[in-house]
């Protein structure tokens, strides 16, 4: 019996020595999981200095480029893009600047366009293959669109409205006194360019007169003066009343849903001492059925919890301040990037990431889902309804803690 305890007790020794080394090993690779180790933290001054050549400039936009934190791991596509760097096509009315998949490769289903038109700046009649969403960010406009049933709608959008043309719907935009307007315009498919739409002033310049004589029931003189080459952006006169267009155009039935919305009026999905969210989708929004959209703020320090999106890639335009996005995917791949006002990020489908608001003012972005409805899986979430002794297991994490998880999608969490 001694003998037979002593041996038990040598053995019970043992794995207890074993248990301990595994939490001691857990413990040195918290933060820093991975073999070789990661980050600036493994390293030496000497062996993580840049002599050069440097670009100090571009180089201080971009700190977690610089020094990653020792958790990223793996090569991963270029999430990070921005209007600030995009050339702009400039002419008499306003201007332009995209970014699509032709110079972001990730971006397979958004592409997006940053545009200025002046006081009275028209862009031209036209239409588009893909879906149009548009967000003002500034000043106002005026938006006409056509339907498929040839109802008419002509409305004015102020900062923080949107509107939304389904593909084929012919479209204007025109900015208003007294400071015209600038916004954010993406379409549902990543290949997609502004600079190469179907355009009024081609259909009717490529017709031949008689035909267009025909067609219209006038004489084919009556279009001797028609221009011979794109208008695009141009400087028109400022128009009338909203009131005098709206009636000028008027068939007697309208569109039964409207093509404009107030995204930043709409009563927020969430909202704490850590930000607030609006969000329109086909259920508030019905007329955009391709496309999705958030709009979220971010007080100082705080997180925007992580989580993924099971239904679609994210196409991200941050409008102010400054925050950084860690993205993570099967390998084990994850990155970190900064952004800024006027940058461009890209998230695939499925893929986990979070951001975290990293100055000193308000953080807000817009997120893009080329879908009819918002989904979200928040990882918080997700641990907190599961069987809380399943998660114990996995993660060595006490069950009473995990009961302390925040519940609920489209978490924000103070810093």
């Amino acid at each position: 019996m001694d003998h037979l305890s002593r041996r038990m007790l040598l053995a019970l020794s043992a794995v207890g020595g074993a248990v301990a080394a595994a939490a001691g090993a857990n413990a040195a690779a918290f933060g820093n999981p991975d073999e070789p180790a990661e980050g600036a933290i493994n390293s030496t001054p000497g062996a993580i200095s840049d002599p050069g050549p440097q670009n100090p400039a571009l180089e201080s936009q971009f700190p977690s480029f610089q020094n990653p934190p020792p958790t990223d791991i793996g090569d991963m596509p270029m999430f990070w893009s921005s209007f600030n760097n995009a050339h702009k096509r400039i002419q008499a009315g306003g201007w332009a600047r995209e970014v699509t998949a032709e110079n972001f490769p990730i971006s397979k289903e958004i592409s997006g366009v940053n545009m200025r038109l002046g006081p009275g700046g028209i862009r031209e009649l036209h239409w588009h293959l893909a879906a149009e969403w548009g967000l003002i960010t500034n000043g106002s406009c005026r938006v006409t669109v056509l339907d498929e049933l040839g109802r008419a709608y002509v409305q004015d959008v102020k900062e923080g409205e949107i509107w939304y043309f389904p593909a084929g719907q012919p479209h204007s935009l025109q900015g208003l006194g007294p400071d015209g307007c600038e916004f954010l315009i993406v379409f549902d498919d990543g290949k997609a360019s502004e600079f190469n739409t179907l355009l009024l002033t081609d259909l009717m310049a490529h017709t031949p007169p008689d035909i267009l004589a025909q067609n219209f029931s006038v004489p084919a003189e009556t279009f001797k003066s028609i221009p011979l080459h794109d208008l695009w952006i141009f400087q028109g006169k400022e128009p009338g009343s909203l009131a005098a267009d709206q009636a000028a155009v008027n068939s007697g039935e309208a569109p039964p849903n409207p093509f404009t919305f107030s995204l930043s009026g709409s009563k927020p999905v969430k909202e704490n001492r850590s930000g607030v969210i609006h969000l329109a989708d086909s259920r508030t929004f019905k007329v955009s059925t391709t496309i999705t959209a958030a709009l979220e703020t971010l007080k100082p320090g705080a997180l925007r919890r992580m989580h993924w999106h099971p239904n679609a890639d994210e196409w991200q335009y941050w409008i102010k301040g400054e925050g950084r996005m860690t993205v993570y995917d099967a390998g084990p791949r994850a990155q970190t990037a900064d952004f800024r006002a006027g940058d461009v990020g890209y998230v695939p489908k499925s893929q986990a990431h979070y951001i975290q608001n990293t100055g000193a003012g308000e953080l807000q972005f817009l997120t893009i889902f080329k879908a009819p409805v918002y989904q979200e899986v928040d990882v918080s979430d997700w641990l907190r309804r599961t069987p809380p002794e399943l998660v114990a297991q996995h993660l060595n994490v006490d069950p009473a803690e995990i009961a302390k998880f925040p519940q609920g999608q489209l978490g924000l969490e103070a810093g």
